[in-house]
C-alpha cells in the first residue's frame, strides 16, 4: 500500500471515535524545498469597459483569476504555462514572481509543544489536513476542560470535518462567536490564522497575544478547514485549487463547487466571471438571460443551494448552535467571522446586491471600522472596509448573506487577510504569526464592542 494512503487510513481511524487522540508518525515537508515560479500579473485597465474586456479574454482563455477589484484584475500564470494573449499583455500591468514549493514528504514526529503559544514551532509553517486535525486533538488533550472536538459530518471524499468549541465553565449563558476558515482551498493563511486564534484563546493569560480572557464572556466555535478535500488537494496536486472536490456535471466530467456561492440566500444557478454576471456593471442596459454555469467553470455554484456536503454540514451546525432566527439569545451566536485571503478587507453583508443595506448597517460598520483600526495598530496593516458587494462584486449565494439573514447574526463579517497582491495566495510562512496576531486584535475589538453593546463587562 502506498505510504500516503496508509497514513490517511491511520488518521481516519484515529478521528472516527470521539475524544481519541492520535500521536503517530506523519508526513511533513522539508524546508527549503525546490521551487518553481509562476507569475502574478495585476492588470489596471483605463476604464470599466477595458476591465470587462480583460475579464472576457481571461474567461475565453480559462485563465486563473486570483482577484477582481474595482479597477484591477489579478491573473496568475503557473510555471511553464503558454504566453498570455497579446491583447491582454498590451493592457497596463505589473508583474510579481510567485514561488511555488515542490512538496516533498518525509517522515518525522511532530515536536510542536503546544503548551505555549509564544514558544511553539507549530505556527512557523503551513500544515496539511492531517496536521490540522492533529493540532485540534492535541489542544483537546492539553485542555480537556476547555476544548470539545466538533464532528461536523463528512466531505464529498468522506473526510471527517472537524472543528473546536472552546469554552470555560461559567454559570451564566455566554455569547457565541464562530470563526470559519477558508471555503476556498488555496487560501492557506486563513486556515493557519484560525489555528493561531484557537491557540491564543487557550494560551496562559500571562503570555503575549493571549486571548484567554474573552472566554469569560464567549464560547468560540472554530472550524479551521471547512473544505478538507480541496485543502488537501492543494498539497497533493494543485497548490492553487479553488473549489471543493465534488464530482459534478453531466456524465460527471467536472470537479468542484465554489462553496461560497452554494449557500441558500439568493442562490443563482449562473456564475460567470463576476463583472459579466447578469450585466451587473451596466445597470442601464437591459439584463440578458443567462444560461446555468458550466460545471467546469471556476465559480460553479452547483445546480442547487447546499449541494456541496461541506456547505450543508456547516449550515446544519450553525442552525444547531444558534437556532433558526435565534441570533444571540441564550446559547446563540453573537458574531460570525469568515476568514479569507487575500486583499486586506473587512466586509459586511450584503454580497448579492450592492444597493441593499442591512437594517443593522450603522452598528455593523461602527464595529467594522473599529476592528480595522485595531488591526492596523498591531503591524500597521491597512484594511479597507465596506459591504462585500461594494468591495468586490455582486455574488449571490454567499455565506455572510446567509448567516446574517437566515441565522439572524447581526455582526456577520468576512475578513480578507494579507496581502494586497505581492504574494497573493502564496503568502510566506514567516507571515503566519503576524497575520494571526493582527487578526486576534481585530477579534478582540469585535468581542469587546459586542459585549459593551449588551452591557456585559469584558
Amino acid at each position: 500500500m502506498h505510504l500516503l494512503t496508509f497514513q490517511h487510513l491511520l488518521w481516519s481511524a484515529a478521528f472516527s471515535l470521539p475524544g481519541v487522540v492520535a500521536i503517530i508518525e506523519q508526513h511533513v515537508f522539508e524546508a527549503p524545498a525546490p521551487q518553481t515560479h509562476g507569475i502574478l500579473r495585476r492588470f489596471v485597465p483605463d476604464d470599466s469597459t477595458s476591465l470587462i474586456e480583460v475579464l472576457r479574454i481571461a474567461q475565453a482563455e480559462e485563465l486563473d483569476i486570483w482577484q477582481i477589484g474595482k479597477d484591477s484584475v489579478d491573473i496568475y500564470s503557473p510555471p511553464f504555462s503558454p504566453s498570455l494573449p497579446r491583447a491582454l499583455l498590451s493592457t497596463q500591468h505589473s508583474i510579481n514572481n510567485i514561488s511555488v514549493p515542490e512538496l516533498r514528504p518525509r517522515l518525522r514526529h511532530p515536536n510542536w509543544d503546544l503548551s505555549s503559544l509564544e514558544n511553539t514551532s507549530f505556527h512557523a509553517e503551513f500544515h496539511r489536513q492531517t496536521e490540522v486535525d492533529a493540532f485540534m486533538t492535541d489542544l483537546a488533550r492539553l485542555h480537556p476542560d476547555s476544548v470539545s472536538i466538533l464532528q461536523l459530518g463528512h466531505s464529498g471524499e468522506e473526510r471527517e470535518m472537524l472543528g473546536m468549541k472552546i469554552s470555560t465553565p461559567n454559570k451564566t449563558a455566554k455569547l457565541g462567536f464562530i470563526v470559519l476558515g477558508p471555503q476556498h482551498a488555496r487560501e492557506w493563511v486563513a486556515t493557519s490564522t484560525a489555528l493561531y486564534l484557537a491557540h491564543a484563546l487557550l494560551a496562559n493569560a500571562s503570555e503575549p497575544h493571549s486571548l484567554a480572557y474573552l472566554l469569560d464572556v464567549y464560547d468560540f466555535h472554530i472550524i479551521p478547514s471547512p473544505n478538507p478535500d480541496g485543502y488537501e488537494y492543494t498539497w497533493e496536486a494543485d497548490r492553487f485549487w479553488y473549489k471543493n472536490r465534488q464530482i459534478v456535471g453531466p456524465g460527471a466530467k467536472c470537479i468542484g463547487i465554489d462553496m461560497n456561492r452554494n449557500w441558500g440566500d439568493h442562490w443563482k444557478p449562473h456564475a460567470k466571471y463576476p463583472l459579466l454576471w447578469e450585466g451587473d456593471d451596466f445597470k442601464k442596459k437591459k439584463k440578458k438571460k443567462t444560461e446555468p454555469a458550466d460545471p467546469c467553470s471556476h465559480w460553479y455554484p452547483g445546480h442547487r443551494a447546499f449541494e456541496a456536503p461541506e456547505v450543508n454540514n456547516l449550515a446544519n451546525y450553525i442552525t444547531k448552535v444558534n437556532g433558526v432566527g435565534k441570533g444571540a439569545g441564550k446559547g446563540g451566536i453573537a458574531a460570525f467571522l469568515d476568514l479569507r485571503s487575500y486583499g486586506q478587507m473587512l466586509a459586511a453583508p450584503y454580497s448579492y446586491k450592492c444597493d441593499k443595506i442591512p437594517k443593522d448597517a450603522e452598528d455593523q460598520m461602527e464595529a467594522l471600522l473599529g476592528a480595522a483600526q485595531a488591526g492596523k495598530s498591531a503591524y500597521g496593516t491597512q484594511f479597507t472596509t465596506g459591504t462585500l458587494c461594494e468591495l468586490l462584486y455582486r455574488a449571490p449565494g454567499n455565506i455572510i448573506d446567509y448567516v446574517y439573514k437566515a441565522a439572524s447574526i447581526k455582526y456577520t463579517y468576512a475578513a480578507f487577510l494579507r496581502d494586497t497582491g505581492t504574494y497573493g495566495f502564496a503568502i510566506p510562512p514567516a507571515w503566519i504569526r503576524p497575520v494571526g496576531e493582527e487578526t486576534g486584535v481585530m477579534i478582540e475589538y469585535l468581542a469587546r464592542f459586542i459585549a459593551r453593546q449588551r452591557g456585559i463587562p469584558l
